[in-house]
């Protein structure tokens, strides 16, 4: 280990990241280290771990806020160009698509937490709200989710009418409602609660359950059912 050690001080600062994954493997790495490798090379004034180290701070050293970040704003960084700013929104939104298709495996809901696992993915990385659907069978098992409406950084607006016939046409025995609150902050608005009532009312005539309005911040969330707000 020793060798391994002393021969990693050796390596220009570079190509250390690079070479410690072979050696020692990805989880070795520093979130910095494992941007470094995605950046390739830093600037004049620093060396690529340097730049991503900056890049990461700039985010709060949080993967979830870099993921937050468009290519326009990682060109803003000086030694970062468009090849380099793809490579890394690109790798973060692999990150994202593959915490989706994990959460989407369990098929059965049978708490907030399956929910939070569902929807995180596609929500915690958006700087604007979205209103989102989960269609369930009688079982609770996920035969459909789908997204509504979309809107900007205060709000948005999920119409009813449009999200009934979504279920009615997949022949839904449960709905789960969900919207995302970009600010982190979970406590709902009176739009939130009264859409929420409006949508419970609604079911009841159709035989079709609303379950569950969960709100999803950056990594908690708020669950209607478990506040007992539904």
């Amino acid at each position: 280990m020793k060798n391994i050690e002393s021969t990693i001080k050796s390596w220009a600062e570079d190509d250390r990241p690079r070479e410690k994954m072979i050696l020692k493997g990805k989880s070795a790495l520093s979130d910095a280290e494992l941007i470094a490798i995605l950046i390739g090379s830093g600037n004049w004034d620093e060396t690529a771990v340097d730049l991503a180290k900056r890049i990461l701070k700039s985010a709060n050293n949080s993967i979830v806020e870099l993921s937050k970040l468009t290519i326009n704003d990682m060109l803003k960084f000086k030694g970062i160009g468009d090849a380099k700013a793809v490579s890394i929104t690109a790798a973060l939104e692999l990150g994202r698509r593959r915490r989706e298709e994990e959460a989407v495996v369990k098929k059965q809901i049978t708490s907030s937490k399956d929910l939070f696992d569902v929807f995180h993915p596609m929500l915690s990385d958006l700087i604007y709200e979205e209103f989102w659907i989960l269609l369930l069978n009688k079982a609770n098992k996920i035969i459909g989710k789908f997204c509504v409406s979309e809107g900007g950084i205060s709000g948005t607006v999920a119409d009813p009418a449009k999200i009934f016939k979504k279920a009615i046409e997949y022949n839904a025995s449960g709905i789960i409602l969900c919207h995302n609150h970009p600010s982190g902050n979970l406590k709902p608005s009176e739009a939130d609660i009264n859409l929420t009532k409006k949508m419970k009312e609604g079911g009841k005539f159709l035989d079709i359950s609303v379950l569950d309005h969960i709100i999803i911040g950056d990594e908690k969330y708020l669950s209607f059912a478990d506040e007992g707000l539904i």
